[in-house]
């Protein structure tokens, strides 16, 4: 009963980290790399501007990274937040 036990926690711990939305402000180039259509050019671009500007104050702040436009923001905007 213990391993049941310990086991649906452990599941439970997943899912709700598989879940969870990746903060464009805190995030590491690897975890921006995960969303889809961003990669290392566009990850780094993301990191270069908020080291530069600052916190994102909302995810459409990302249109101001060059790159990332209205159809890579829509295909990621439910995965991130800007926290």
């Amino acid at each position: 009963m213990k391993k049941l036990l310990l086991t649906l926690c452990m599941l439970f711990f997943f899912a709700a980290s598989a879940l969870a939305a990746v903060n464009i402000n805190t995030a590491d180039l690897k975890t921006l790399e995960s969303l889809p259509g961003i990669g290392a050019s566009k990850a780094q671009a993301i990191i270069d501007y908020r080291t530069e500007h600052g916190n994102f104050k909302s995810i459409d702040d990302l249109k101001n990274v060059k790159g990332i436009g209205d159809k890579v923001l829509e295909k990621i905007k439910d995965q991130i937040e800007a926290k």
